[in-house]
């Protein structure tokens, strides 16, 4: 297998972290998203929405699409368990996943994509209004985990899952989308200390 990287953008670093928790070492192939290395022939033939990460089966099929890949790499190596034990936590794991990719991640993404002056060529048109008018988004969610967090330790319930990934990498990029972190959430920053502090996501 190989993995078509983009660094520490948040989707390639998703597949990354969860590589690390899993402690699976996999052929890289680095792209520079800041050439325009993912806009480039060999990537478009791999994913025609010229997105990364991109992982190439040792069959030719390549896999894009952060959580689909991990959902693979969950199949292969299942310990320890990132995406669920059983049907009913699978489900809730998807279910948080889901809703930090919809509610947070998109949010924080949109107002970097359009607010940040380094994204004026990947973006166009770039709305700084539309920007600006997610940053509020991204805090309102949080404000929502902030109450869930209350009695559980981690997004998807008592054990750390990708989903806590998918939340820690999008807090993360809430500096560069120039948000700030909200310090006033006692639970969602208690949270976001611990994963951080990780091995995983401190190689990542």
């Amino acid at each position: 297998m190989k993995l078509y990287d983009g660094g520490r953008a948040p989707n390639p670093r998703r597949v990354t972290v969860f590589l690390a928790e899993k402690g699976i070492e996999i052929e890289r192939v680095p792209v520079d998203m800041g050439q325009m290395g993912h806009k480039s022939a060999e990537v478009t033939g791999l994913n025609p929405l010229q997105r990364l990460p991109v992982l190439v089966l040792d069959d030719g099929t390549a896999l894009s699409e952060s959580v689909a890949i991990c959902r693979y790499l969950e199949e292969l190596y299942p310990d320890p368990r990132l995406m669920g034990v059983d049907a009913r936590d699978r489900a809730i794991v998807e279910m948080w996943d889901r809703r930090v990719e919809l509610h947070l991640l998109a949010s924080v993404a949109t107002a970097f994509r359009h607010i940040h002056p380094a994204m004026k060529e990947w973006e166009v048109p770039q709305v700084p209004e539309w920007g600006e008018a997610n940053k509020p988004k991204a805090t309102a969610f949080l404000e929502l985990l902030d109450q869930e967090l209350a009695d559980r330790e981690f997004i998807a319930g008592e054990r750390f899952t990708v989903a806590d990934i998918t939340t820690m990498i999008s807090m993360d990029f809430m500096k560069p989308a120039r948000i700030e972190k909200p310090v006033h959430l006692e639970n969602v920053m208690r949270w976001y200390e611990a994963v951080s502090a990780r091995p995983s996501a401190r190689i990542a």
